[in-house]
């Protein structure tokens, strides 16, 4: 399917693992300039590797959203390919997890800002360049967490919803200039290849952030955790969720704005 984003740049964020890498891997055989963000040299280069491979176009920006600075690295070497037409802000995880009346008050600020800060600094240094040039399409990657609260993960699912009100609102602001702004909310998903997963991923084979406190949980806490999909598949791929990106910053959704679009196998019915 031809979505009609030949030739336009591509900024995707966290482009090194799961849901971000998918995407930039999906945007690319659409024939689009990806530049691909992401903190672990090694999986950046594999990804432009796997993208060159298959004919497609990107280069990889090694940065750290958390650092003030790294917004304007990144449209400096965007600008080599052109203006930004399309910006995914892919980044997120988990800093901490548990009952928020137990939660260690230094580790809030974490969640916060690798979930919502990093996609406020992301879309103030790329909107003036959409809104001169009039047109621009920005997904935001939110979570069912943002619809519905992921149990034990309290500031994590609060940031996630932020996500998706920011999303909102901005699309009310910027749809005068031919800008639009949409949301994913993906349920769990998980890469299939160890490609999939780089060094800082928390799923990643190396980092046990969700296996080990699993282990302590009770069988009813373990329960509330996971909810049940209808699609006889507990967890989303990246791939699944991909495509959905690709077509919202497509011109095919030219008329799609302000929208949270979940990805969940049903489990929010």
């Amino acid at each position: 399917m031809d979505l009609q984003i030949h030739g336009k740049v591509a900024v995707v964020t966290a482009a090194t693992a799961n849901i971000g890498r998918a995407i930039a891997m999906e945007l690319a055989r659409e024939d689009a300039t990806v530049i691909a963000v992401g903190r672990d040299s090694v999986a950046g280069q594999s990804l432009i590797d796997a993208i060159e491979a298959e004919g497609g176009q990107a280069i990889f920006v090694m940065a750290d959203l958390l650092e003030a600075s790294s917004p304007q690295k990144i449209l400096a070497a965007a600008s080599k390919f052109g203006s930004v037409d399309i910006l995914v802000n892919a980044l997120g995880g988990n800093i901490d997890q548990g009952f928020f009346v137990n939660s260690d008050p230094d580790k809030w600020t974490g969640d916060i800002d690798l979930n919502f800060g990093t996609v406020l600094r992301m879309t103030h240094a790329v909107l003036p360049l959409m809104i001169e040039q009039k047109h621009g399409a920005i997904v935001n990657i939110g979570s069912t967490a943002g619809l519905v609260g992921d149990y034990m993960l309290p500031v994590y699912s609060a940031m996630k919803g932020a996500v998706h009100s920011f999303t909102k609102v901005l699309a009310k602001e910027v749809g005068q200039h031919g800008v639009r702004v949409n949301a994913v909310a993906p349920y769990a998903t998980f890469g299939q290849s160890p490609d999939e997963f780089s060094r800082g991923s928390r799923f990643h084979p190396d980092n046990d952030f969700f296996t080990s406190y699993a282990a302590s949980l009770s069988p009813e806490d373990r329960a509330m955790r996971q909810r049940k999909t209808l699609l006889g598949k507990p967890f989303a791929t990246p791939q699944e969720i991909s495509g959905l990106v690709a077509y919202l910053v497509s011109d095919k959704a030219s008329f799609v704005t302000g929208q949270i679009w979940s990805v969940d196998a049903g489990s929010l019915l």
